[in-house]
């Protein structure tokens, strides 16, 4: 599974969230005010309000994970899975070293 390509810039998107706080107050609810704003960047009302969203629990509005947290989040997932990657190799190269060792050496009086 690939990573989506965002298409719009970090920029695109911090302009549209604070165009939203800013203009919420000349609509009638924030998501007319998002409706507005969403027609004029070119982007769904639902990806706009996903950005609304997320830019209020990255500054403590809204609670939920920061971004910030889910990244840290998934680099440790990442290091995990080629830890325990690791470890498998060094466990089944252990394993080989040990039958090596066993077969190559001379038993006596067995």
């Amino acid at each position: 599974m690939g990573k989506a390509v965002n298409k719009y810039s970090p920029e695109v998107r911090e302009r549209a969230v604070r165009m939203v706080f800013d203009n919420q107050g000349q609509h009638e609810s924030r998501w007319s005010a998002i409706l507005s704003i969403s027609s004029k960047i070119g982007c769904s009302p639902q990806t706009l309000n996903e950005w609304v969203k997320r830019s209020e629990v990255d500054s403590g509005q809204r609670s939920g994970i920061t971004t910030e947290m889910s990244e840290k989040m998934k680099a440790l997932e990442r290091e995990n899975r080629d830890l325990k990657q690791a470890n498998e190799i060094l466990r089944k190269a252990s394993a080989l070293l040990r039958l090596e060792m066993w077969t190559s050496f001379p038993r006596r009086g067995i």
